[in-house]
């Protein structure tokens, strides 16, 4: 079985056949300006944010090495923007190398790969942290999509209309559809999660930012999502699927296929 950086040389750039263009970016509500100082902004907002996390970085490696064989931190590729692929760095929360029998497959909501601590850690997602790393190094955003593994993304662009049309901007630690939805399970999900993606695209702004960044820190402390839509005046599951067809999106994924 090839290692992960063997997998890194070996992936190929996305191809990218959008619906939702540069333009179509250009004309929404987010000026052009946002988006050139959003990388400025986001790169200093992570090195702060990295080095007072410094301490609970080290307290969830401890708690990693101390409880399970194998490395503490682990490297995974996913696809970047525009279809590149980057090394996401976050701490282990599962059994060291559990992909060598079973292949690349998504996490479920039992996953026995997960090992005690790593269940812990990732509730309070505190293995997430790593990835402010990402954000400084300019592969990820504070804010955007998740980013998701090269090898689920040619069936997700096979079942899902302009599944690749969130790759225009770069993958983000939280985001509208983080805050809002569980972890991808089907592609029904994934097609849930996806129309939050382009609503992002296409109402990026500064504005927005701050409010998914203020409704991660409340999750995070356990507030309901429903109190955090009224509190921040964050977009309903209507609007977003509204806004989603009408730029052609399907109403439904029929098929049942699952990544596994």
């Amino acid at each position: 079985m090839p290692t992960q950086t063997e997998c890194y040389e070996k992936t190929e750039r996305v191809q990218l056949k959008p619906f939702l263009t540069e333009q179509d970016v250009d004309e929404g509500p987010s000026p052009r300006p946002y988006l050139a100082v959003k990388s400025a902004l986001e790169f200093i907002a992570a090195t702060v944010m990295l080095v007072m996390a410094m301490p609970l970085i080290a307290f969830g490696a401890m708690l990693v090495k101390l409880t399970s064989r194998g490395p503490v931190f682990y490297s995974q590729v996913r696809v970047g923007h525009a279809g590149k692929p980057y090394h996401i760095f976050k701490i282990r929360t599962m059994v060291h190398e559990c992909e060598k029998q079973s292949g690349a497959r998504w996490c479920t909501t039992h996953d026995p790969r997960i090992t005690p601590v790593g269940r812990f850690l990732r509730r309070i997602h505190l293995d997430e942290l790593p990835q402010l790393w990402n954000v400084i190094r300019g592969d990820m955003s504070l804010i955007g999509p998740r980013p998701e593994r090269p090898e689920f993304v040619p069936a997700l662009q096979r079942a899902i209309p302009h599944y690749t049309d969130r790759l225009l901007v770069r993958p983000g630690v939280t985001g509208l559809a983080q805050v809002q939805l569980p972890a991808d399970t089907d592609m029904e999900s994934v097609r849930r999660k996806l129309a939050y993606d382009l609503y992002y695209v296409r109402q990026l702004s500064f504005w927005l930012d701050m409010r998914i960044l203020l409704c991660t820190a409340f999750k995070f402390l356990g507030v309901p999502f429903h109190v955090l839509r009224g509190l921040f005046g964050m977009p309903s599951r209507l609007q977003v699927e509204r806004a989603y067809r009408k730029r052609g999106g399907p109403t439904k994924i029929v098929s049942q296929m699952q990544i596994a």
